[in-house]
């Protein structure tokens, strides 16, 4: 009997860690995507962030409806649920690249919104509730299986490495689909990718339907509901890292956002990179995510021995270190871009080929790329509407920022402040733990209200100086690992 619950629990397990894979899966595609919007309207930094704000505030719509779900259908359903929301609100989001595009709504400043702008949001909002909906169930239901304290926070890690691997593929591909950002790009250039992750939800929902969940806060039949004496509320540390979640997010979602904006962005007022930038940006953006699946495994090594409070202390720490490297390092400071994310020779011959220069004029410039051969070929580059600066840019390796390696390796500190929050902010809540979960899905929110504010400001004064935001919110985190994390309600009855 034990052994078969044994098994029980690793299939639910795993079908959780998949389903934490699902959300980082959903949730970074609006970034990248927001650099096609952004370049459309005219490198609106604001709007190119519309969507992932559209995506973050369905959890204040979804956050207490997503526990509730909980209680009444039970864990399975409602992710069976959620994988229907999010192919629905995937393929809204596809319908966006088919209509539109010509139709006028409303004005915003200097900006006209277009039609296919407003489908694009409807869907990136849909895909919230579906994310919502899904974080609703992995995160009570890891700590449960792993029977909460430092073990609850172990399977959270190891969940949210899962969710960082998927993390660090879903900008990588779309940088790739994407290439060099023009206003040019539309969604249409990453509808193979929609139509991927429409197959994956797909294929999830049938998967999911075999799996048997547990489910202890399913009330069967007519079972009063019990109405309880106290709430999450009641309870310190847990207002204060509900808080603490809604901060987080934000710092999470934001320094991958602004930095793909930023390295995309080929303007003075951006890193400068004259060719595929969105690439760069997305494989640069790609490493964050990476290094928290990394973050994130190594927490689930330690958690045994190292506690979720001196884990959360010591990164929330070294993060301002990061940011603070990343704010006062020049731009001029960088590194050449590798070989592997972008070959100078392989992208000019690519740029050439597509505006029709034959090979034998290709062969010849890239023998002997100096301006006076250029020159040379001047009248074959002007007839494909190039010009020899444009061939000089894209024989150049471009160089990324030394504030971006800082910005990236936040990865690794981001990487256990969601596990380690919740996990705080719920221990010794017993019965009122299922409550909370849906008060914390609710602050989610946060990812898109701060990211937003923080492309606000980088509109007014630059995308570097928009990192002192970021600093603020991690100064609070490690207040709460400090002093915010502690229970000072016990008298307060929890079985």
């Amino acid at each position: 009997m034990n052994q078969q619950k044994q098994n029980g629990n690793l299939i639910a397990i795993i079908t959780m860690f998949f389903l934490f894979a699902m959300i980082s899966f959903v949730t970074n595609l609006a970034a990248p995507f927001g650099t096609i919007w952004k370049n459309q309207y005219a490198g609106a930094n604001t709007l190119g962030m519309m969507g992932n704000m559209m995506n973050f505030l369905a959890y204040l719509f979804m956050g207490i409806p997503a526990g509730n779900m909980l209680v009444k259908i039970g864990y399975k359903k409602t992710a069976l649920i959620a994988m229907a929301v999010g192919f629905l609100g995937l393929f809204t989001q596809y319908l966006s690249s088919l209509v539109g595009a010509d139709v006028d709504v409303f004005n915003m400043g200097a900006y006209a919104i277009k039609l296919n702008f407003i489908i694009y949001l409807l869907g990136a909002f849909i895909c919230g509730f579906c994310v919502c909906m899904l974080n609703t169930v992995v995160n009570p239901m890891l700590n449960l299986l792993g029977g909460g304290g430092n073990k609850g926070n172990q399977l959270i890690q190891a969940g949210g490495a899962l969710n960082s691997l998927s993390g660090t593929l879903t900008p990588l591909f779309v940088g790739v689909l994407i290439g060099t950002v023009t206003p040019e790009t539309a969604m249409s250039d990453v509808t193979p990718l929609l139509f991927i992750a429409m197959g994956v939800f797909v294929l999830s929902f049938i998967a999911i339907s075999f799996v048997a969940i547990p489910e202890p806060h399913l009330h069967k039949g007519n079972v009063k509901e019990e109405k309880f004496s106290h709430s999450p509320w009641s309870f310190r540390h847990t207002v204060l890292g509900v808080f603490g979640i809604f901060v987080y997010v934000g710092i999470e979602i934001g320094i991958p956002g602004t930095l793909n904006f930023y390295l995309a962005d080929s303007s003075a007022k951006g890193a400068g990179i004259l060719f595929n930038g969105a690439a760069i940006g997305g494989a640069i953006a790609a490493i964050y995510w990476l290094l928290m699946l990394v973050g994130r495994l190594t927490s689930t090594v330690i958690s045994g021995k190292v506690s979720t409070r001196t884990q959360l202390i010591t990164v929330s720490g070294v993060a301002i270190l990061f940011i603070l490297c990343a704010i006062f390092l020049p731009k001029s400071v960088g590194i050449n871009v590798p070989k592997v994310v972008y070959d100078p020779i392989a992208k000019t011959s690519e740029i050439l080929t597509e505006a029709g220069v034959s090979e034998t004029e290709i062969a010849a410039i890239i023998a002997d790329p100096s301006e006076a051969n250029l020159q040379k070929h001047e009248a074959s580059l002007t007839a494909a509407n190039l010009k020899v600066s444009d061939i000089e840019g894209s024989l150049e390796t471009p160089k990324v920022p030394m504030s971006a390696l800082f910005l990236v390796l936040c990865g690794l500190c981001t990487s256990i402040m969601w596990g380690g929050i919740f996990n705080l902010a719920v221990e010794g809540l017993g019965k009122y733990t299922a409550q909370a979960s849906g008060i914390f899905m609710m602050m989610v929110v946060g990812g898109g209200i701060f990211p937003l504010l923080q492309q606000v400001i980088s509109d007014s004064v630059g995308y570097m100086a928009s990192y002192w935001l970021i600093i603020a919110m991690l100064a609070y985190l490690l207040f709460y690992g400090l002093i915010g994390c502690r229970n000072i309600n016990k008298d307060i009855p929890v079985d």
